[in-house]
């Protein structure tokens, strides 16, 4: 599987493209902003001659589903999450405004995913992984064959998310980490919903919030 990450959005959002050996491809967390983003996620996508048949999201926080409605126009793809983030879902045109942004109303998702569920595109599996604590319902997707795992907002290279927003606990956050992403191999790759890339086995060791 090719990981292709593109940042989108004032806020600054990783949006991770998948790609599998059949032509076939995930998004996950589609932070497109406007068509000037969308095109250049199209442009990815047909340089790399790639069919998007699968759309994810780790959480709908605004930044993590700006393109989410791009995604449905274009491709006639709707989203699948955890079912206790649809308040952040509906929220998150009004939230939108409190930064200065505007955006669409988020399509209704086409499913909900919960803890250990296999999601698949073309040959590629993805599990999900239930860490709430950023919001109420965050998921993280790992492939055990890749040795990665996409975390959303949950744990960062060095930081964590914040839990200081509607649904959010700092000690749940801590224990999801704990409890479900340090016990995935160590050398697992961490694609994080901001900044770079990390492991698992660097944020046991060197992450501030577990030293």
């Amino acid at each position: 599987m090719e990981v292709y990450r593109i940042v989108f959005s004032p806020i600054e959002v990783n949006t991770y493209v998948l790609a599998g050996e059949s032509g076939e491809c995930a998004i996950i967390d589609c932070g497109c902003y406007d068509d000037r983003e969308f095109a250049k996620l199209q442009d990815l996508l047909m340089e790399k001659k790639l069919q998007p048949v699968l759309l994810l999201n780790t959480h709908c926080h605004l930044d993590h589903i700006f393109g989410n409605h791009y995604i449905l126009e274009k491709y006639n793809l709707r989203t699948y999450s955890h079912q206790l983030e649809e308040l952040n879902r509906h929220l998150a045109v009004s939230h939108a405004e409190l930064f200065g942004l505007k955006m669409d109303e988020p399509p209704e998702p086409a499913g909900f995913l919960s803890d250990e569920q296999e999601v698949t595109f073309g040959n590629t599996k993805l599990k999900s992984i239930f860490v709430p604590g950023h919001t109420a319902g965050s998921l993280a997707y790992y492939s055990e064959k890749d040795g990665c795992v996409f975390t959303g907002d949950a744990l960062f290279q060095g930081s964590v998310g914040r839990s200081d927003l509607p649904g959010g606990n700092h000690e749940t956050l801590l224990r999801s980490i704990k409890n479900k992403l340090f016990t995935l191999p160590p050398s697992t790759i961490v694609y994080a919903g901001h900044g770079d890339t990390t492991d698992i086995q660097t944020e046991m060791r060197y992450n501030p919030y577990f030293s």
